[in-house]
């Protein structure tokens, strides 16, 4: 099995013959991030979406689009669709502890939270120079985001090919009652939204004990409103706290082996 990130928190997977797409986000807010090669993007055989927000979920009729890709999202990612005018006929709903087969790959759902911004996180935003100077921008965006209001739908995705297993977050938070799989080969870690990420890294790297830890979500999707995280101590926490465990930040475009 091998992962490629296009930027944010959209990945491609692949095993054999089979591709899955999942969260794809255009990044037109942002048109300087690295563009999705749509070809390449089409070939997946089904788009999973881990929580229907704008930046995981609103751009996904561009990656279906002339085809006939199934879309696996929340029944409240149906609606949210609907309301925002979006073609909703290949989207197919799915739910928490449940086994989807797509050729290769078994995919099954577990309960998730979304990260909550902290205090730091908010002030840092509201009173940075870059906020300051585009207010109408960041209440455009603000709008944009809130067409797309969760309802407690976030899932982690643990998706086997009967040798390798990947567990992707869309978002880094987690369920307290939930039994998360221990030692998957790859635990895909959205590193955005909380001050001090490489402090809060150690509850999912003990939640998990993953193999291989790669981040992703650290780009500038949502300029002024974000910007890129630094990542100097994504890889040392890893090793720190998970000794035999690889931990990586990916290039947008690159294949990588599970």
């Amino acid at each position: 099995m091998r992962i490629k990130w296009y930027g944010t928190a959209s990945l491609l997977l692949e095993s054999g013959s089979t591709r899955l797409l999942i969260d794809p986000y255009l990044k037109n807010l942002n048109p300087s991030l690295y563009r999705i090669p749509m070809e390449e993007a089409r070939t997946a055989q089904a788009i999973f979406i881990t929580h229907p927000h704008l930046d995981h979920f609103g751009d996904v009729g561009a990656f279906t689009e002339g085809t006939a890709i199934p879309v696996f999202v929340s029944e409240n990612g149906i609606a949210l669709a609907k309301k925002n005018g979006q073609d909703t006929d290949g989207m197919i709903p799915y739910s928490v502890n449940e086994e989807v087969r797509i050729g290769n790959f078994t995919i099954r759902t577990y309960k998730s939270r979304h990260c909550v911004f902290d205090v730091a996180t908010v002030l840092r935003v509201v009173f940075s120079p870059r906020t300051l100077l585009h207010v109408i921008r960041c209440l455009k965006l603000c709008h944009a985001a809130l067409q797309y209001k969760l309802r407690d739908d976030v899932y982690a995705l643990h998706i086997f090919d009967g040798e390798k297993s990947v567990v992707v977050l869309g978002s880094a938070g987690l369920d307290e009652s939930v039994s998360y799989p221990q030692e998957a080969d790859l635990l895909v870690f959205p590193h955005q939204g909380r001050s001090r990420m490489h402090r809060y890294l150690l509850k999912f790297l003990d939640a998990f004990r993953p193999k291989k830890v790669m981040a992703d979500h650290f780009d500038d999707a949502f300029p002024p409103l974000t910007h890129r995280e630094n990542m100097e101590r994504f890889v040392p926490t890893v090793k720190e706290n998970l000794p035999d465990a690889e931990a990586f930040v990916p290039q947008e475009g690159e294949w990588y082996e599970v």
